[in-house]
């Protein structure tokens, strides 16, 4: 089938994730047609480095036989069955059992889902639980940060903190606040980054205290906000943030579903930044995309409440441990273990991009380049001495990630945000390919909006580029 086939029956039928549906269909999908390792191919015969490992998901790379296996094996075996009905299977008490093993030491019990937005809804149902079974039922206001993705449900969009969301699908859920994000380079500037940091934790104890510490059970947030901008804290965030809430006693939800299974260069993000969650979101890299499949990972103080003096509990999912989908999950995390890949990204590859991308931070529009692990971000800036924003007519960051698929990267942009999170089974010659075409891309796109602004009559120095 030709190119233009395929985008006509995209067209006439086939509605997209965050998509303006008329453009896409004015302006045609790009088809992608197969993979292998970390590249993508589409149906015009371009070989495109995959730049965002899928959605952040494909940790193992395209084209794992032994996933494939896993799935076919189980498919033979037992398809599907569900968990309800005092059911289990061998495929999801196996990968229970795995996800506790590699988790932090108090967490010790999973609640599967579908996905990551299935995954928060489960946590608000989980946090308001407790806090009724531990006599506190006036408890119920969570916490989330302005910015902040927690999927696209309605109680994961209400969790979350993106305003364009809230405004297509409101009413949301209520008694969910939210408070500022640790984003220093955008909204920060004027501290320290450790004074920003720590100016972050106490606007979240002014909304606990403007809320009343007896009715807020939880805190929502990733470790390091990917969705919003590849957004990583302050050394100074994290540590202030645990002290306010052993304070007012709040349970801590972090949002492991980018982060965890070795984004970071360890298992979970909360472990690199130490901290200790009452509940952890995970779906994405837990099967490295191969197959859907999200859970809660609940701790110790959760999951006694739960059990012990919680009944039964009025929620679940058809799918909540799907046998095959858990099968191939349980290989993609023996995978990411015999090959050491979780620590090849903390001692290596973690390391050597953060070098490598430090140098896209010398490019004339580029504000802050940042990196943690495999995860990257370019702050696209009009002037570099004051970080002063192209305008917003001038659509930089999709001008940037455009000009990135031609010349054979998928780099994504969140407003003039780019982002990157390749597939941590890339090597150090792939590290060199991204952030060569990385470059190339700045370079043509600092070159047409140079050409925009002639156009426009307004002084090239502006652009400084």
């Amino acid at each position: 089938m030709q190119t233009s086939q395929y985008q006509a029956r995209d067209r006439a039928h086939h509605l997209h994730p965050f998509t303006d549906f008329k453009a896409l269909g004015e302006e045609g999908s790009r088809v992608v047609t197969h993979a292998e390792g970390v590249y993508i191919h589409d149906s015009e015969g371009h070989r495109i480095l995959d730049g965002m490992a899928g959605l952040w998901c494909v940790n193992l790379g395209y084209g794992r036989r032994e996933l494939v296996e896993a799935a076919t094996a189980q498919l033979e075996r037992l398809p599907y069955y569900n968990t309800f009905f005092k059911t289990t299977h061998p495929p999801a008490l196996q990968l229970a059992g795995k996800l506790c093993e590699l988790a932090p030491a108090h967490v010790n019990h999973v609640f599967f889902t579908g996905s990551g937005s299935e995954a928060n809804d489960t946590v608000l149902r989980m946090v308001r639980r407790y806090w009724a079974l531990k006599g506190r039922p006036g408890k119920r206001w969570v916490i989330g940060r302005e910015n902040g993705y927690h999927g696209s449900t309605l109680a994961g969009m209400s969790l979350g903190g993106m305003a364009p969301m809230h405004d297509q699908g409101g009413p949301c859920v209520p008694e969910i606040a939210h408070v500022a994000q640790p984003y220093w380079f955008g909204e920060g500037r004027d501290l320290s980054p450790e004074a920003f940091g720590r100016r972050c934790a106490e606007a979240l104890e002014d909304k606990i205290l403007e809320l009343g510490e007896e009715n807020v059970a939880a805190f929502i947030a990733e470790p390091v906000q990917g969705a919003g901008g590849a957004i990583m804290p302050p050394a100074s965030y994290w540590p202030a943030v645990k002290a306010v809430l052993a304070k007012y006693d709040i349970l801590l939800v972090a949002d492991e579903v980018i982060c965890g299974f070795g984004r970071l260069g360890e298992w979970f993000g909360s472990q690199h930044f130490g901290l200790e969650p009452d509940l952890m979101p995970i779906a994405k890299g837990l099967s490295s995309g191969y197959l859907p499949i999200g859970g809660v990972l609940v701790g110790d103080r959760v999951a006694e409440a739960l059990i012990e003096e919680g009944g039964e509990f009025f929620h679940g999912f058809t799918y909540s441990g799907h046998p095959t989908c858990a099968a191939v999950a349980l290989k993609n995390l023996e995978l990411l273990e015999a090959e050491g890949v979780v620590d090849r990204v903390r001692d290596d590859l973690g390391p050597y991009l953060a070098r490598r991308w430090a140098e896209l931070g010398e490019h004339p529009i580029v504000g802050e380049a940042r990196s943690l692990g495999l995860m990257g971000a370019l702050e696209l800036v009009a002037d570099k001495a004051s970080g002063a924003r192209f305008d917003k007519s001038l659509g930089a960051g999709n001008l940037c990630r455009d000009l990135c698929f031609e010349a054979g990267l998928v780099m994504r942009s969140v407003g003039d945000t780019m982002i990157i999170s390749p597939p941590l089974v890339i090597t150090r010659d792939e590290i060199d390919e991204l952030v060569r075409l990385a470059r190339q891309a700045l370079d043509e796109t600092a070159a047409r909006l140079a050409e925009h602004a002639v156009t426009d009559n307004a002084p090239r120095e502006e652009i400084r580029a």
